[in-house]
């Protein structure tokens, strides 16, 4: 890709105001064009399949078709469009399957304008993309993969367990919390490593115990 090159973007977001912004920043800029939107994941896919774009710009939370979905569906579909993950969150749980799924970059909201730009234009050329803040989350994960028992939960992983605990199947969980379902299953794992426990009924139960669940 040469410098003079139109580097052609699509923004995926559930909010309005969001893609709005998006495509006047990138509309006023030189050397990109915004070819459409997508309010969810689902519609993503779709709208790369019809427009083939250089560049996804993705939100990950989105109602109706999480983002790290739309990621992984694009990347067995062999799609061209490299996948910029473009989000308020950066806790391990988004941005770890996030990138499992095949985003060439994650990058959060508060990033600032040309630093979007150069993102967009590294994405374009296939060059990885992280903010120094999922990038420094990464490398924990990296040199710490087993999650110690005993650790705390975190919020999410809490609020995972106590919809286990009432039955909830992951399906409805991811529903619940507007994630993939991979990304429950995630979550379950870091529960398990942390309780002690290798099933669903024995971390419930153990979650009691702890007062964890009440």
């Amino acid at each position: 890709m040469t410098p003079d090159t139109l580097i052609t973007v699509l923004i995926v977001d559930d909010h309005p105001v969001v893609r709005d912004g998006l495509r006047g920043m990138f509309e006023s800029a030189p050397g990109f064009t915004v070819l459409g939107e997508a309010a969810n994941g689902v519609d993503a896919v779709t709208r790369v399949a019809e427009l083939d774009p250089d560049v996804v710009l993705m939100d990950l939370r989105m109602p109706g078709g999480g983002g790290v979905d739309a990621i992984a569906a694009l990347t067995r579909a062999g799609a061209r469009a490299k996948v910029l993950v473009l989000t308020t969150y950066d806790t391990d749980s988004d941005t770890i399957p996030a990138i499992e799924a095949g985003a060439t970059g994650y990058l959060l909201k508060d990033a600032p304008r040309d630093e979007l730009f150069t993102a967009v234009r590294a994405a374009a050329a296939g060059r990885t993309v992280l903010s120094p803040a999922v990038a420094s989350r990464l490398m924990s994960a990296v040199r710490t993969p087993v999650t110690p028992a005993g650790a705390p939960l975190s919020a999410r992983e809490r609020e995972v367990l106590a919809l286990v605990a009432k039955g909830t199947s992951n399906r409805e969980i991811a529903r619940v919390l507007f994630v993939s379902e991979a990304t429950v299953k995630t979550h379950l794992t870091h529960v398990y490593a942390k309780l002690g426990v290798s099933d669903r009924a024995a971390a419930v139960a153990v979650g009691y115990d702890r007062g964890i669940l009440g």
